[in-house]
């Protein structure tokens, strides 16, 4: 095994920077490469305690999967991780995050890798190499700049979504969303999907929309596709809009007493140096909060409604579409 260690210090508490660590469900949003985090097991008691999970994340050009296993330590500031199934050429990855109060009361914030590749290839352990040092370095940088600017932090995030209710089949609204290539003929605000499956289940995509102003944006986005009850699609987009720093989203496919309830559900970080370069002179955080509710409930809504005439017009024999 391979042992690696990146170091940095963080002008925040202890506590604060493990709080940011512990949090598996916010990763997606606060590290750039995690796509999604989906709990197996957890077993926690006041910060401390084991969990289990499975996490996709961005290594290179590619997405890859494994299930980790950690043991928490709030009072001893330090929480371990072991890969259980790792993805070739990785065959064995853990390691620990170890924080240290230091006397101005910050933090000096260690990250821990210890890996080999299958085979012990040596392409394939440069490759991890590469990889594990490009990713930690951004981890740390980001729970530096996260735990440093918490409250800034909050006023920054927003979370909110849209429900639809579906008089048609499961699988129909389901199948809508997930054969996301045939958007550009069935939704008015698409004009360009480039998309593919290499492993099933995980889609990378690249998506053209236009405005209500005509303008055009390009956004890539990486979506993976968990088939248990409900059904979701969760997503990450990686080329972002110059308003936001980070957009995750899940699609939720859900039985209803009166049918399907289809949700869309965004989560999105402003960027707060682009509110006025996007929105003009004296535009606020609340100004940018606001348009992007509207901008991405007001697509949201379109895709939704749009599902909805597709599986209700599947149940009654005359399926529609914008087309």
């Amino acid at each position: 095994m391979k042992t690696v260690e990146h170091t940095t210090t963080v002008a925040a508490p202890p506590r604060t920077v493990y709080g940011i660590i512990a949090d598996t469900g916010r990763w997606p949003v606060h590290f750039e490469p995690t796509v999604h985090v989906e709990q197996l097991e957890q077993r926690l008691e006041q910060g401390s305690g084991t969990e289990r999970f499975r996490i996709w994340a961005v290594a290179g050009k590619e997405v890859k999967s494994w299930t980790s296993r950690r043991e928490l330590d709030l009072e001893g500031l330090r929480i371990t991780f072991r890969q259980e199934v790792s993805q070739p050429p990785v065959a064995a990855m853990a390691g620990a995050w170890i924080l240290r109060p230091q006397p101005d009361g910050g933090t000096a914030l260690a990250l821990q890798h210890s890996y080999r590749a299958v085979g012990d290839d040596p392409g394939d352990l440069a490759w991890i190499d590469e990889v594990t040092d490009r990713n930690s370095r951004t981890e740390l940088a980001n729970i530096a700049a996260l735990a440093e600017a918490a409250a800034e932090r909050e006023e920054l995030t927003l979370s909110f979504e849209d429900t639809v209710l579906v008089d048609g089949d499961a699988d129909d609204v389901h199948a809508f969303i997930r054969h996301a290539q045939d958007w550009p003929e069935r939704l008015p605000h698409v004009s360009r999907m480039v998309l593919r499956e290499d492993d099933p289940g995980v889609q990378i995509m690249e998506m053209d929309t236009v405005t209500a102003d005509g303008s055009r944006h390009t956004t890539s986005s990486v979506r993976v596709c968990l088939d248990g009850t409900p059904r979701r699609i969760v997503y990450k987009q990686t080329v972002l809009p110059p308003l936001l720093t980070a957009h995750t989203g899940v699609w939720t496919v859900a039985a209803a007493a009166d049918g399907v309830a289809v949700t869309s559900g965004h989560t999105v970080v402003i960027r707060p140096e682009a509110v006025t370069k996007v929105l003009g002179d004296g535009a606020t955080i609340a100004d940018a909060r606001e348009f992007a509710h509207t901008a991405l409930s007001g697509n949201s809504r379109i895709t939704l409604e749009h599902a909805k005439a597709f599986a209700e017009g599947r149940r009654t024999g005359t399926p529609r579409s914008r087309a």
